[in-house]
């Protein structure tokens, strides 16, 4: 399925004036911005495309240079560059080593303090930043957009940008907007850049950005330095070869990528008991905890680190020399990105997968867990057009009240939004706390007389608690009769004036609705049929990652073309090529299905009608996949939740519906 072009798409992006710079200039300027003799393959390519006054698309190997295609530029062009990422910690790295150049770049995040998101506004309107770092969901900032409606854009790079692709392996809500966003802000070119692109997402995102096919530029997928193995192993043996590969080789820096957090605790400790120095690294440890771990491994040259997937991006670290997976990766677009982190100074490296069967079941129940069911976006919809042409939601409040996954209703209101009925607004909070830093009296004495009277109004409608204050907005505004806006600048400024700390909780979402749709039951039916077939080609991608597995022939050559780079000869190092045999994986668990867990089931069923009438619902709870719904009824605690783990929801899911 492809998206019709909706309102908000690009049709044709601004064309600007071409700037006049040789091969020459452009390598004279790399050596004194940035110290490199010469570019790397690809980078000059699309370089110039931009310095010509065309958008171009660049699909680069992990490490192989994508930031210098719009760092570059950045310095030459004469208006800001947007460089859209996902990635904070690399948004603050690039930054740290921009501005050690001499180079003004910044970046706005919800780490910024009132006082440096005001600072950095102000040098991105009087043309002092050149480059620009913001997360995607930032756009969805109505405040933010109109600063940067006066701002000349002369480059709106997008990083990471197969997430704007629905044929993309990690498809993210906020990305499909972006197209519109550039257009909006008049940007003169647009640059989209990713590690991992089949011939289908390219094609993709060239359609959606406007980028002409000439301008999309491919560097080699094939790395010599890289040893990629694929080692069938069982569930009980999976641990004894992991410590015998990192015991018989030489020690290196080493990343262990599993798919859950308890996996990388219990891996990670296994490794240290057995007198490696080894660290878990998972999104469920705190942050500074992560951040240490993450500084050890830079600085490590045989550290080991066990970690969930998010670990390794935007990290500079050049001397990784092995990369395992201890669980199948969910795609061979993510398994290609995980294994680009090993090896990027060019040295011998080894990537091993030790391929478990059993894996596939944990992996295919994430995707299944992704999936509401009709009934459950019928009554979103049903709900979101019964509030009038103005509305807000609570998406966590939608998520308990439909069971429906916080990032999937982000994504349903996304294909109403490009499907034209709704538009988004800047998001607000809810219910905002204070804690004075003096009395009110010596606050009221800092305003004059005009203002005065209004602050003292709103101080005095607020309810205290122990310490802090408990601000209704919403409610203050109404009963003053005045617009919310007004109430929160003068929380602002009190917060900026060092009057107050000011914190803020309850995200609210905005939405007007552009066109009402004539048939609600059918509108559902659409939007409900787009999650059932992103589940089909998420499991898809999983089984490719079986079938290379098992591939007969060069292994290397069948990832190559998968992303449509067949090797001319076999790379002569992978597991097929050292053995010349076929090693296929047995897809899945042969686990049955008790009859007295479901006789069990249907009786729990029973008693929580409201929860588990849906076949789907029940699935979840015995093959132990969250929800929404489930949570709030306590029944992820309940002894049947998880008891048909290791059996594949397909099958779980046929069984509750004969019951």
């Amino acid at each position: 399925m492809v998206f019709a072009k909706a309102p908000g798409m690009h049709t044709n992006l601004l064309r600007c004036a071409p700037m006049s710079v040789t091969d020459a200039e452009l390598r004279a300027e790399l050596s004194k911005q940035f110290g490199f003799d010469d570019f790397n393959p690809g980078q000059l390519d699309v370089i110039s495309h931009l310095m010509a006054g065309r958008s171009a698309a660049a699909v680069f190997a992990t490490g192989a240079g994508k930031s210098l295609c719009y760092q570059l530029p950045a310095t030459l062009l004469p208006g800001l560059t947007v460089v859209v990422s996902p990635l904070i910690a690399l948004m603050k790295d690039q930054i740290d080593a921009l501005r050690a150049r001499g180079i003004d770049a910044s970046n706005l995040d919800s780490t910024l303090s009132f006082d440096e998101y005001r600072a950095t506004m102000g040098r991105v309107r009087d043309g002092s930043t050149k480059l620009l770092y913001v997360a995607p969901e930032r756009f969805n900032n109505e405040r933010f957009r109109e600063a940067l409606s006066g701002v000349r854009v002369s480059l709106f790079a997008v990083d990471e940008a197969h997430c704007m692709s629905e044929w993309g392996h990690n498809f993210r809500p906020d990305y499909l907007k972006l197209a519109g966003f550039a257009r909006d802000l008049n940007a003169e070119r647009v640059l989209a850049l990713t590690a991992t692109a089949t011939a289908a997402v390219l094609e993709d995102i060239c359609r959606v950005l406007s980028i002409e096919s000439e301008c999309a530029v491919r560097t080699p997928f094939y790395r010599s330095n890289l040893t990629l193995l694929a080692t069938p192993v069982s569930g009980a043996e999976r641990d004894g070869v992991l410590l015998q590969r990192l015991k018989e080789r030489p020690l290196g820096s080493t990343i262990v990528y599993v798919t859950l957090q308890r996996t990388a605790e219990r891996v990670a400790q296994a490794l240290a008991k057995a007198g490696l120095d080894a660290k878990a690294y998972h999104a469920g440890m705190a942050s500074d905890v992560r951040s240490k771990t993450q500084d050890w491994f830079i600085a490590s040259d045989n550290g080991i680190v066990v970690a969930t997937i998010a670990f390794g991006m935007g990290i500079d670290k050049s001397n990784i020399r092995y990369v395992y997976h201890y669980n199948l990766p969910k795609s061979l677009e993510n398994y290609s990105q995980e294994i680009g982190r090993a090896g990027r100074d060019g040295e011998p490296s080894i990537c091993e997968m030790l391929a478990c069967g059993a894996d596939l079941t944990v992996l295919e129940n994430f995707v299944y867990g992704d999936t509401p069911t009709l009934d459950a976006v019928t009554r979103l919809v049903n709900n979101l057009f019964a509030h009038g042409d103005e509305f807000d939601v609570s998406l966590t409040t939608l998520s308990r009240e439909y069971d429906i996954r916080v990032l999937v209703l982000r994504t349903l209101l996304t294909y109403l939004e490009l499907r034209g009925h709704i538009a988004g607004g800047t998001p607000f909070y809810s219910l905002y706390e204070f804690k004075p830093l003096m009395s009110s009296k010596e606050m009221l004495e800092k305003f004059d007389e005009n203002e005065r009277g209004f602050v003292r109004k709103v101080l005095s409608h607020s309810e205290k608690a122990r310490v802090w204050f408990k601000v209704d907005a919403a409610g203050i505004a109404s009963s003053m009769d005045v617009p919310r806006n007004r109430v929160i600048r003068v929380l602002d400024e009190l917060a900026e004036r060092q009057m107050i700390d000011l914190r803020s909780k309850g995200v609210r979402h905005r939405y007007s609705v552009r066109d009402m749709p004539t048939d609600l039951g059918k509108l559902a039916s659409e939007l409900h049929e787009q999650t059932v077939d992103r589940e089909k080609k998420e499991v898809l991608r999983i089984r490719d990652v079986l079938d290379w597995i098992g591939h007969d022939g060069c292994q290397v050559s069948a990832l190559g073309t998968h992303f449509s780079e067949p090797l001319e000869d076999p790379c002569g190092h992978c597991s097929w090529c050292r053995t010349k045999q076929a090693t296929p994986l047995e897809s899945g668990s042969d686990a049955a299905i008790d009859t007295d867990v479901l006789a069990r089931a249907t009786a729990l069923r029973d008693e929580h009608p409201e929860v588990l009438t849906h076949p789907r619902t029940l699935a979840q709870l015995l093959c132990g996949i969250p929800s929404p719904a489930l949570s709030r009824a306590r029944l992820s605690k309940h002894a049947l939740f998880g008891v048909l783990a290791d059996v594949s929801f397909a099958a779980v899911m046929d069984a509750a519906q004969s019951e």
